[in-house]
């Protein structure tokens, strides 16, 4: 097809050029060369169909030619293959012989080694069950020990502590002996009123067993000192401690009991006894001006405290007709405190008069100390002003003095030398 393509292009450039050459020559010339021309290119085509007509039959028998090989060629490639594959085929199969063969000692041997760690295990693990054995009974028998001596000691410490509370019961039997008597029970309650005023108050704002009335020979058992109108004169507040132990015990057990009629009898017997010994602190410690007009009624025990507070209209009472002020552990310490607040404030309005007498001083001497104050200021000044002028001085000293050419540093070094020299002979003549 390329060379047919070429022909074809060659015989157009030839007519190209007859073409042109026969614009020089005559019609009858160039009919000549065409016709000529026209014979060439038939001749030429038949050439070329001629031609194409045996590469075809050449081409078709490449083709066959081609075909017949490589149908021969995947011929022998097929049966190659094949060989290929049953060889293959046949490797596979001793291969997979040999593996089972091999799998089959593999699993012998491992049989053989399990085994053999298998009663490696068992002897190690009856070993160490003998060792474990041996060890557990022994710290077991350690333990045991230990414990029972542990028991043995604590139970030795309760025997002990048995016999403390045996004693401690003894104690309180005795205690209770001691309670039953009437002074005794009140030297308990002053001991501990007398605790707690002396941690509360300082000594010199309470008095003991001071004598309150003025034709008086009953002496209450502490008394709060409180200042009057005088420096010198005082006033005192009067404590007295009471503890109707048997009235207030009856009580407690016919509570326990749930006896009505008994609770009822025991708190009428606790107010009776409380409006008496109320009444004789009142006829016996109560002095005004000398005294308040009330005075405290300590009970030493929350419980009774509590008991006579419950009680209906009994505290009113006591404060209306006999000026007498229930109190018990805790409301005293709270009645203290607010007593010593109020000695403090006093104490401060004695001594606001001498502040003011020292506010005055220092007023005084703080106005001299204004007038030092001005003549130190003026004396600043004037060390000011001198310095300025003597700044200014060496200013203008300084504006002439570069004027003067400096001289090199061993020349100066050289003047120094002298002039220390003749120092040196006067201070050895001196």
């Amino acid at each position: 097809m390329s060379v047919l393509t070429i022909l074809l292009i060659t015989n157009t450039f030839l007519l190209g050029i007859l073409f042109f050459k026969s614009s020089r020559n005559n019609n009858t010339s160039f009919k000549n060369n065409f016709d000529r021309l026209e014979k060439n290119q038939e001749r030429t085509e038949r050439l070329v169909r001629e031609e194409m007509a045996n590469n075809r039959k050449e081409l078709l028998k490449n083709l066959n030619v081609f075909n017949e090989s490589l149908l021969s060629r995947i011929a022998e490639a097929s049966t190659v293959q094949k060989n290929q594959l049953d060889s293959f085929a046949k490797q596979l199969a001793s291969l997979t012989q040999m593996n089972a063969e091999k799998l089959e000692k593999v699993r012998d041997v491992v049989d053989k080694q399990l085994s053999s760690l298998q009663e490696d295990n068992k002897a190690q693990l009856e070993k160490m069950r003998a060792t474990v054995d041996e060890k557990l009974h022994a710290t077991l028998e350690k333990r045991l020990g230990e414990s029972f001596k542990l028991v043995s000691d604590r139970l030795e410490k309760v025997h002990q502590g048995l016999g403390e509370m045996q004693n401690l019961a003894s104690g309180v039997g005795d205690l209770k002996k001691v309670l039953t008597n009437v002074k005794t029970r009140g030297i308990w309650g002053e001991i501990q009123l007398g605790n707690l005023l002396e941690q509360i108050l300082t000594p010199d704002q309470y008095e003991q067993n001071v004598i309150t009335k003025k034709r008086g020979r009953d002496s209450v058992e502490f008394a709060v000192k409180l200042p009057g109108r005088n420096d010198q004169d005082v006033v005192y507040i009067p404590i007295d401690a009471k503890f109707p132990k048997e009235d207030y015990e009856r009580l407690l057990a016919a509570q326990e009991q749930g006896d009505l009629e008994a609770i009822e009898e025991s708190g009428k017997a606790i107010e009776s006894r409380i409006k008496l010994e109320a009444r004789k602190i009142r006829d016996k410690y109560l002095d005004p001006p000398q005294t308040t007009d009330f005075a405290i009624l300590y009970l030493p025990t929350e419980g009774l405290y509590a008991e006579v507070l419950r009680r209906v209209g009994l505290c009113e009472q006591l404060q209306r007709e006999f000026r007498i002020i229930i109190s018990g552990p805790t409301t005293i310490s709270a009645l203290l405190n607010s007593l010593q607040m109020g000695f403090r404030t006093l104490a401060v309005e004695k001594r606001s008069s001498e502040v003011w007498k020292l506010l005055g001083v220092v007023k005084t001497e703080f106005g001299k100390f204004g007038d030092i104050l001005e003549k130190t200021n003026d004396k600043l000044k004037e060390a000011s002003r001198t310095m300025e002028k003597a700044a200014s001085k060496s200013r203008n000293i300084e504006r002439k003095l570069k004027k003067v050419q400096e001289l090199p540093s061993s020349n100066v070094s050289e003047l120094e030398g002298d002039a220390l020299e003749p120092a040196a002979d006067e201070t050895a003549i001196s």
